[in-house]
């Protein structure tokens, strides 16, 4: 599946969107090849305190679920973040189970404050 993260700073949120086909085409059938399309399918919300972002709540479409879109966009957001060189809070459950269970992201959260989210 055709995916893409997108940071969106206006809503405090990464965003994933995944590729649909559109038809386009008449009662009587499609006219044209299918057009590409894209929908979101789920977002991460944080919010940006200095030199941190505070993961507060992750949700993808429970239509596309089990598709493992949540961890791309766990990944996609905290490398991110990594690459802006800020740190990371994962006060959202699915980021900080995700973190638990891709330990070479624990860096991202401040050494002094791991224990506060189990990490």
């Amino acid at each position: 599946m055709e995916t893409r993260v997108t940071d969106n700073p206006a809503q405090s949120r990464y965003e994933i969107f995944t590729a649909v086909e559109a038809a386009v085409g008449t009662s009587t059938g499609p006219v044209a090849p299918p057009l590409r399309a894209t929908e979101l399918v789920g977002f991460a919300e944080y919010f940006v305190s200095g030199d941190e972002v505070a993961f507060t709540h992750t949700e993808i479409d429970p239509k596309f679920g089990g598709r493992g879109l949540g961890g791309r966009l766990a990944r996609a957001a905290l490398d991110a973040v990594r690459e802006r060189g800020l740190a990371v809070l994962p006060y959202c459950s699915f980021i900080k189970d995700w973190i638990v269970r891709h330990p070479e992201y624990t860096d991202l959260v401040p050494e002094d404050r791991r224990d506060a989210f189990g990490l």
